[in-house]
């Protein structure tokens, strides 16, 4: 019912969305992907053995909105791991901008499933939102990338769906429709997190201007560190 609501409140102001759509993707900054290294380490100094963190996602994990990939979510997300956890943590980052969470299953799950990781955070949601993924496809990528990865010997981890209402780069009216999109993917994944028996981390950030970069549509440096640290918060926890 919440998702056949939306279609037709989508289809009733596809008069006014469509050409705001059209407009935006021909007008937006496009940022690329973050230069580096797609593998590191962080506390180094500490001792023990590294714990092993994989990220696999789309544009946030790929590092966009920053220079370097040591500004983004994932060497951030490392950094308060093992500030936390006392211990190395090795980190890898397999992204790529503009995915699907059903394409990724296709491109990047099989080039992640033979390297060992002992946690598996999947970043998905805005372009499945953007791109109008089905609830039955969306659930389907999700719940065949946690069943390969947890056969593996993983932990898996969701972070939520972002809040396109928040992303200031896009007009009001698509902001409301994608942001309530957004909303019923988040609600889905949530449920496939908790029949995998994985963790599902909520987006503590605050989508001021602050913490976006300058497309108004991916985090900056702050606003990744912010992520991360909530991220680390619940995972260091859960492993």
């Amino acid at each position: 019912m919440r998702h056949a609501l939306w279609w037709l409140a989508t289809l009733a102001l596809a008069p006014l969305a469509v050409p705001l759509a059209l407009r935006t993707r021909r007008t937006a900054l496009r940022l690329p992907p973050a230069e580096g290294e797609v593998r590191g380490l962080a506390g180094a100094a500490l001792p023990g053995e590294p714990f092993r963190l994989l990220l696999v996602g789309e544009s946030t994990v790929a590092g966009v909105g920053v220079k370097h990939l040591d500004e983004a979510l994932v060497a951030c997300l490392a950094e308060a791991l093992a500030e936390r956890m006392q211990r190395p943590v090795r980190w890898h980052a397999c992204g790529e901008n503009g995915i699907t969470a059903e394409q990724a299953c296709q491109r990047l799950l099989p080039e992640v499933l033979n390297e060992p990781a002992d946690l598996a955070l999947l970043v998905f949601g805005v372009n499945d939102t953007t791109h109008l993924t089905t609830c039955k496809r969306w659930q389907a990528a999700l719940r065949g990338m946690a069943v390969a990865l947890r056969e593996r010997g993983m932990v898996v981890a969701f972070s939520a769906v972002p809040p396109l209402q928040h992303f200031r780069a896009l007009p009001w009216l698509l902001r409301q429709l994608l942001g309530w999109r957004a909303s019923l993917l988040d609600r889905e994944l949530r449920a496939v997190a908790r029949e995998q028996q994985a963790q599902y981390c909520e987006l503590s950030l605050a989508f001021e201007a602050r913490y976006l970069a300058e497309d108004g549509y991916h985090p900056s440096a702050l606003g990744y560190r912010v992520w991360a640290q909530g991220l680390a918060e619940r995972l260091a926890r859960a492993c």
